[in-house]
């Protein structure tokens, strides 16, 4: 336990950190994917799975507040529901899910929103089990932001094979430290991890590996991933080989699984999930018909 606190005050200074210095860095240079024009609010076919948006490491309402306001201005989706968890594990909750096939979306706030990731995921699924006894919810996707993404893949290692619980559809996890903070050398290293997993492996990935196969290999994988120049492959946190770490892992589980990269200053930790192309790449991942 010492080493897992240990862990969670060195992550917490790092996170902390880039939200400081991240705010001081121009945002006037766009990501190179240009976004353009989602399809996705056309479509008849729109779904009635919640979406879960879990914000990082002291993340707020605002942490996802941006993009939810933005999917819901392009006809992408709705925030039907706030659930709040307090660090007993009690959830409350904010608004109500509809039932109604309009891409439903649900954030998931911590009221202890600098705890560890073993926390987070059995406060997730206690949030899970409320939207299973409340409204009958027998499916979710689950979207997190850095810690958001550890906690969620924690999540699904440690219950996923719950049975009594709704399963996971999809999940996207965005500038998530999945291997600690192991630096990305080069881009031929990050091939060579991306097929066979990284070399140097943290306890966090290792006891990942230990609870891969309680992943259900159903769930379809978005691993987001932020460069900031040709020579700075990081999002100035969470280097590229972390954010993608997993994909070798899931792959080898049976897992559909994706990875994008996204450039350029927009690209930056906490300006992930503010940038417009991620947002696209959200809709697109959660909606657009296969």
């Amino acid at each position: 336990m010492k080493k897992r606190a240990l862990a969670v005050i060195i992550f917490g200074l790092i996170l902390l950190s880039a939200c400081s210095t991240g705010a001081s860095k121009t945002t006037d240079k766009a990501a190179n994917q240009k976004p353009t024009t989602s399809t996705v609010s056309d479509k008849e076919n729109k779904t009635a799975t919640p979406s879960l948006f879990i914000h990082g490491y002291s993340g707020t309402k605002g942490s996802f507040g941006g993009m939810l306001k933005r999917l819901e201005s392009s006809g992408d989706g709705i925030k039907e529901l706030t659930l709040t968890v307090s660090s007993s594990g009690e959830v409350s909750a904010e608004g109500e899910l509809s039932g109604e096939k309009n891409n439903p979306m649900v954030q998931i706030l911590f009221e202890d929103n600098k705890n560890n990731e073993w926390n987070q995921a059995e406060w997730l699924r206690g949030s899970l089990e409320y939207l299973k006894e409340e409204y009958q919810v027998s499916q979710v996707n689950l979207v997190g932001h850095s810690m958001g993404g550890v906690s969620s893949l924690r999540y699904l290692g440690a219950y996923g094979n719950e049975s009594d619980l709704p399963t996971v559809d999809k999940f996207i996890a965005i500038g998530a430290p999945f291997n600690d903070f192991d630096e990305t050398p080069s881009l031929a290293v990050l091939d060579e991890e991306l097929a066979n997993g990284p070399t140097n492996k943290s306890a966090r990935y290792q006891e990942y590996q230990q609870t891969i196969g309680n992943v259900s290999t159903q769930i379809a994988v978005l691993l987001i991933g932020g460069q900031l120049s040709e020579t700075d492959l990081s999002d100035g946190t969470v280097p590229l080989g972390s954010a993608l770490a997993v994909n070798a892992l899931l792959a080898q589980n049976g897992n559909p699984v994706e990875t994008k990269i996204f450039e350029g200053q927009n690209a930056q930790h906490s300006q992930l999930h503010e940038n417009t192309a991620v947002d696209q790449a959200v809709s697109e991942f959660l909606w657009s018909e296969e």
